[in-house]
């Protein structure tokens, strides 16, 4: 077990029942892992004791390690008088006493003309150590621990590293001196003394000694003839050196060498170099690359063979599971092997950790289950990590599934969390639905919150339209009862489902007010913020709103929120309801002034709103509201803000025309279609990388968010939007996507003048047309010249003017969702003139644009956009018309660019540098060195790539001027990664791209049109 070695005589102190041991077994453990593994070793000796055959290899590893002999009466007396005069100690008075009179002897030895020998120096310096051990500042004594460094004893040596590791600051003046000490003890090929030096290295881990030292302790590594214990510190003394400095570790020829340690007989060394491997080949996966073969050969030898074969490395019946978990960690820094015979083998070997998960136990020890189930654990995170074993990825499934129910809470708990990342596996997606059932009841049962939490994103992680309604309800039920702590992170989710999913709106609205009745303090403003902009947007479901919330109010106690919601909704469409008597106009205006005195001041200016919107929807309680507007409360109240609306709404109300107050109070006008907020709050609160994605594949255009692909030429008049239209984002970096384009044209014509052309933030009028692909073999493109003079300019932006002369101005507004888009067409006469026979058109049947352009006026075009599959060519428009008898043609390319469908992915560093060498293939990657042709702004430079669709990763980069950007392209059939790294040059004001992407075909097209842009 990592080199245990035997004991080598103890110092024994108790202090109130705590116990301080200063031994060289104490200091042999640079790491957590020898410790443990030693530890380990103690207590397997409980349970089997030793052999003489056993004794007799102790002794000779002793002999080996040439570790010195303690003799007995080197321990010190002093000191177990001190401590003993300590425990003594009545009183916290009567310890600081005897502390301080200890402190000023100690003092008073240090400072006298007498020399102390050796032992002398090592005793007192115990004696401060034991004192700082017990909380009191030491201020002196160090430079006698420095001068124990030179003793040439074992025992005053480790005293004096000890107290340096403990007390010792890095930014001292001694480090100097402690760092010739340590150079001295490296160079004695004494493997005790080595052993020591490389402990203190790590422990201390400054920066001065990883300059002084990090080229020396490689070479030890790798030489032939150093003992096994010492390489076993010089990797661990590496990896600490490489976590704290990693700038100053260098890659050299070792790197190849320290690969082959991974074949080391000494399973102690294998386990170390595993750990540095690991870490070394995350920083440069291509110089470790040569490690997969040998980790999956060790890992089969330790999985296929008998616990009798590794004996001394075997835990409770249990094989190496420190080594087997720290090589599977290893190879979750690559992708599959491209071997296939090294991938079968490794196959095998999950194959095998699966099949002894479901072997009956042979021990009933805890440590047995534990060690078991951490080599299982990490074999799963592999599976998961490759994503490319279906039958793997499902045989993982259930076996988590069956860790649901399982007695012990931490199994349960690491098996939901496990099962979210695997329900974003096509492959296991299916698998993982199967246990919804044992997720909810847990979602009830279970005591621990921190279960309940992973059950509520493993039901947001399985959620799909299938069970939907399910899920959703479940979260519902249980949302009443849940820990405050969870509430509002459920309410997003559920707020989140319940959009994406929904099957018709009136389900919607449902969900959502029964949110705000049952957490309303927990509903955040982006939650009632969007159900309300869904109302606006959708005629369909206006009337059900307004009957469901003025329903809810008539509760005696409601939430704030439901009564912003209902002030809103009653305001703009309490008129669909007015006709029953028992929503007359009196009765909903009593009922929200009902409300009134009990909410806040934001509330109360809402509800006066409401209150003047009544006047324009129903004058005969014209009367009733003035009264209320004229009251002191509100004529004379506190609130400037309810004041001056108050007195703003009574002279509005008297003074105007009912034309005039139609006018200035008319229904509020669609909101523009974007991406909502909610998704943005959930993963704002819980981080990057923690959300389970669920805009993935399994969401297509096939469901409830689809475009129709058949509708008929009556349907084109309608104002109909789909959920997906309510979904695309406006003002956000595009999704990913990649595939043809399929786009339809649909027209609406405008009476705005032209000086409202390029307004491109107005509400968009709905328009569904239909979906035709003008990219397949089919397309033509016209045959006069394709005006692409502004095209490069849209790749990192979706809104401006595509094209422009002295009689046309064609202005654009794009928004992009996952594989579906829209682009509004702004067509402005820049003229006094009319355009007569004006017609716009995609070589598609579409519906054709009103043909008179008023001189002035504008005219508005829809394209409704498809990706297919990954695309090069952009569509083209061609406008016609005549203009003063004579006959314009103009061809216009469309800026619909695969980057228009990224979808952008945050990523931890360690997921970045794991996913790139995934995308390793030499046919995966693309990268070109450009002269700017931009002055190199750092700013501008991030705004591009972020207006590229792309996530802007910030601390990735080892080298900060660099930029680095993922995401994904999603098309109707596929997703395609893809990763970025932009490194400028400012002295040569060059840079060099690299993208990454799992399709040859979209890195390159992807490269063209991003260093374009610099």
């Amino acid at each position: 077990m990592c080199g245990a070695r035997p004991s080598l005589g103890r110092g024994r102190c108790t202090q109130r029942g705590r116990s301080l041991f200063l031994s060289p077994s104490h200091l042999g453990a640079p790491c957590r892992t020898q410790r443990l593994t030693s530890r380990l070793s103690e207590l397997r000796n409980k349970v089997t004791p030793r052999s003489r055959h056993a004794e007799e290899h102790a002794a000779h590893q002793r002999e080996r390690t040439n570790m010195p002999a303690v003799s007995k009466g080197d321990g010190m007396r002093g000191l177990a008088v001190f401590i003993s005069d300590i425990r003594n100690c009545k009183s916290k008075e009567a310890e600081v006493k005897r502390i301080n009179k200890e402190l000023a002897n100690i003092r008073s030895k240090f400072k006298g003309d007498k020399a102390l020998d050796g032992y002398s120096k090592k005793k007192y310096v115990c004696k401060l150590l034991f004192i700082f051990l017990l909380g009191h500042d030491i201020d002196f004594g160090h430079m006698e621990a420095v001068n124990l460094l030179s003793s040439n004893k074992y025992t005053e040596k480790q005293i004096g590293y000890l107290f340096i590791s403990v007390l010792v600051n890095s930014n001292s003046d001694l480090i100097r001196l402690i760092n010739n000490g340590i150079k001295n003890d490296l160079t004695s090929r004494n493997p005790t003394y080595m052993n020591l030096a490389l402990h203190c290295i790590a422990n201390v881990g400054s920066r001065e000694m990883a300059e002084a030292f990090a080229s020396q302790i490689p070479s030890i590594l790798v030489a032939g003839d150093t003992m096994d214990s010492v390489k076993q510190s010089a990797a661990l003394c590496l990896l600490r050196l490489n976590r704290t400095s990693p700038d100053l570790v260098p890659m050299g020829e070792w790197t190849a060498r320290v690969v082959h340690l991974l074949n080391d007989q000494h399973l102690g060394v294998v386990t170390a170099a595993a750990s540095l491997i690991t870490t070394l080949a995350q920083k440069s996966p291509e110089d470790f690359k040569t490690s997969i073969s040998l980790a999956v050969a060790r890992l089969s030898r330790i999985v296929t063979s008998a616990s009798i074969d590794l004996q001394d490395y075997t835990y409770y019946f249990v094989a190496a599971p420190w080594l087997s978990v720290k090589l599977l960690r290893l190879l979750q820094c690559y992708t599959p092997p491209e071997d296939a015979a090294l991938r079968s083998r490794l196959t095998e070997c999950l194959e095998t950790i699966l099949n002894k998960a479901q072997e009956p136990p042979k021990s009933k020890k805890v440590q047995h289950s534990n060690a078991k189930n951490a080599v299982l654990f990490e074999a799963i995170a592999l599976i998961i990590h490759h994503d490319s074993e279906p039958t793997l990825l499902v045989r993982a499934c259930n076996q988590l599934g069956q860790f649901l129910q399982h007695r012990e809470t931490n199994l349960r708990y690491l098996a939901l969390e496990s099962m979210c990342t695997l329900a974003s596996s096509e492959f296991s997606h299916e698998a993982v639905k199967t246990h919804i059932d044992t997720v909810i009841n847990a979602l009830k049962t279970e005591r621990d919150v921190s279960v309940r939490q992973r059950a509520v994103d493993l039901l947001y992680a399985m959620c799909d339209r299938s069970n939907s309604k399910q899920i959703v309800a479940e979260m519902l039920s249980y949302l009443e009862n849940a820990d405050y702590s969870i509430r509002e992170e459920i309410v997003l989710k559920v707020a989140i489902l319940a959009e994406k999913y929904a099957v018709d709106y009136t389900w919607y609205v449902d969900t959502i007010l029964n949110l705000i009745r049952m957490a309303g303090d927990h509903v955040s403003e982006e939650v009632w913020y969007r159900v309300i902009q869904i109302v606006i947007n959708r005629d369909e479901v206006q009337g059900y709103a307004a009957k469901t919330v003025f329903e809810a109010l008539q509760a005696p106690a409601c939430h704030e929120n439901l009564v912003k919601v209902g002030g809103y909704i009653l305001g703009e469409f309490g008129n669909l309801i007015a006709g029953d008597s028992r929503s007359s106009p009196l009765v909903q205006f009593d009922l929200l002034h009902s409300k009134f005195h009990l909410c806040s001041v934001p509330t109360r200016a809402l509800l006066l709103s409401a209150y003047i919107k009544f006047i324009n929807l129903f004058p005969e309680v014209k009367t009733t509201i003035q009264e209320v507007l004229r009251s002191d409360s509100q004529l004379r109240n506190a609130d400037v803000e309810l004041q001056q609306r108050a007195i703003e709404y009574l002279r509005l109300s008297c003074i105007a025309s009912t034309d005039i107050l139609a006018t200035v109070l008319e229904e509020m006008p669609p909101f523009p279609e974007r991406e909502s907020s909610i998704l943005a709050k959930l993963k704002k609160k819980k981080g990057p990388g923690i959300l389970p994605d669920i805009d993935d594949a399994r969401w297509n255009g096939n469901g409830n968010g689809s475009v129709e692909h058949s509708e008929s030429a009556e349907g084109l008049n309608k104002s109909s939007p789909s959920l997906m239209a309510d979904l695309l984002p406006t003002n956000r970096p595009r999704p990913a996507s990649s595939s043809p384009t399929m786009l339809s044209a649909g027209t609406m014509g405008s009476a705005h003048p032209f000086t409202d052309l390029l307004n491109l933030n107005s509400a968009p009028s709905a328009g569904a047309s239909l979906l035709v692909d003008v990219l397949s073999d089919g397309f033509s493109p016209a045959s006069l010249d394709v005006s692409d003079e502004n095209f490069s300019r849209f790749v990192c932006k979706n809104n401006g003017v595509i094209f422009e002369n002295q009689l046309l101005q064609i202005g654009l507004k794009s928004e992009y969702r996952q594989n579906l888009g829209r682009i509004y067409v702004f067509f402005g006469n820049k003229t006094s003139t009319q355009f007569l026979s004006f017609s716009s058109s995609l070589n598609i049947h579409a519906k054709a644009v009103d043909p008179t352009v008023e001189g002035g006026a504008q005219l508005q075009q829809i394209v409704n956009i498809e990706c297919v599959s990954d695309f090069t060519d952009a569509p083209v428009l061609d406008i016609q018309f005549r203009y003063g008898g004579a006959l314009q043609n103009i061809a216009v390319k469309l800026p619909v660019m695969l980057n228009k469908f990224f979808q952008p992915t945050e990523m931890t560093s360690q997921d970045f540098f794991q996913r790139w060498k995934q995308l390793g293939v030499p046919q995966q990657e693309v990268q070109t060195i450009f002269k700017a042709k931009h002055p190199m702004d750092t700013d501008v430079t991030n705004a591009k790539i972020l207006g590229f669709g792309v996530a802007l990763l910030d601390g990735v980069d080892p080298n900060p001027t660099n930029f680095v950007g993922s995401g994904v392209i999603h098309t109707k059939s596929t997703q395609v990664g893809c990763l970025l790294r932009l490194e400028p040059n400012g002295q040569a004001e060059m840079y060099r791209l690299t993208l990454r992407t799992s399709r040859e075909s979209v890195s390159q097209r992807l490269c063209d049109l991003l260093s374009d842009q610099f």
